[in-house]
């Protein structure tokens, strides 16, 4: 994408964002202080897709700044990124469940156009799904994030990897190793196809073929 390409992208995102702080589309706005829309840099080629805003994004109107969030922020480091350079971190809904609830099927339905719009002026070209929410909204209703996870799935030319949400790893931290190899596939993948020289402190670069 050229440069002008780009800037118009990008503004139509702010002008997105804009628009669904004002959607009432369904009752989860009414009980939420504010409409988180997502973060990051808005020509990432990675973008994180979680579920919801917890009580804490809901405060901030920020996506993923609790205790899962900061985990989610240690991960990135691990891949040697941060969410303001490398990646776009968005929630399938917009407004928080009441209790942290998992969003019904009428409330994805009605959050889906704009998450539609958020993906298509984005345009990643990996996609990491955490958690069961990210993974049945967007690839299949019916999947588990057990049988799915760190398994790549290709549709409409982007690469999508579900893996477990932070928020489950705080609950079970035995859950972190595989979560690792996860992302090391999508470290790998993202130096195929966006940055082959991209370094990170835990998953180094290859060493390079030296020859005379």
């Amino acid at each position: 994408m050229d440069q002008a390409r780009q800037d118009a992208a990008e503004e139509r995102l702010r002008l997105l964002a804009e628009e669904v702080r004002q959607c009432h589309r369904c009752q989860l706005r009414r009980s939420a202080q504010h409409v988180v829309f997502g973060e990051g840099n808005p020509r990432a080629a990675l973008v994180f897709v979680g579920e919801g805003p917890g009580a804490e994004e809901d405060r901030l109107g920020r996506p993923f700044v609790g205790a899962a969030g900061q985990l989610l922020d240690k991960m990135l480091a691990a891949m040697g990124m941060t969410r303001f350079e490398h990646a776009y971190i968005l929630n399938i809904v917009k407004c928080r469940p009441p209790g942290n609830r998992i969003p019904t099927e009428a409330e994805r339905l009605a959050c889906r156009p704009h998450l539609d719009a958020q993906m298509t002026l984005i345009d990643p070209i990996i996609v990491v799904l955490l958690g069961s929410t990210a993974l049945q909204t967007l690839i299949d209703p019916a999947a588990r994030i057990s049988r799915w996870r760190g398994r790549w799935i290709v549709r409409d030319n982007r690469w999508f990897m579900p893996t477990y949400h932070p928020a489950a790893l705080l609950r079970n931290p035995e859950w972190k190793r595989p979560v690792w190899a996860d992302l090391k596939q999508v470290l790998d993948k993202y130096r195929a196809l966006v940055d082959p020289n991209h370094e990170s402190p835990y998953y180094p670069l290859p060493p390079r073929d030296i020859r005379s």
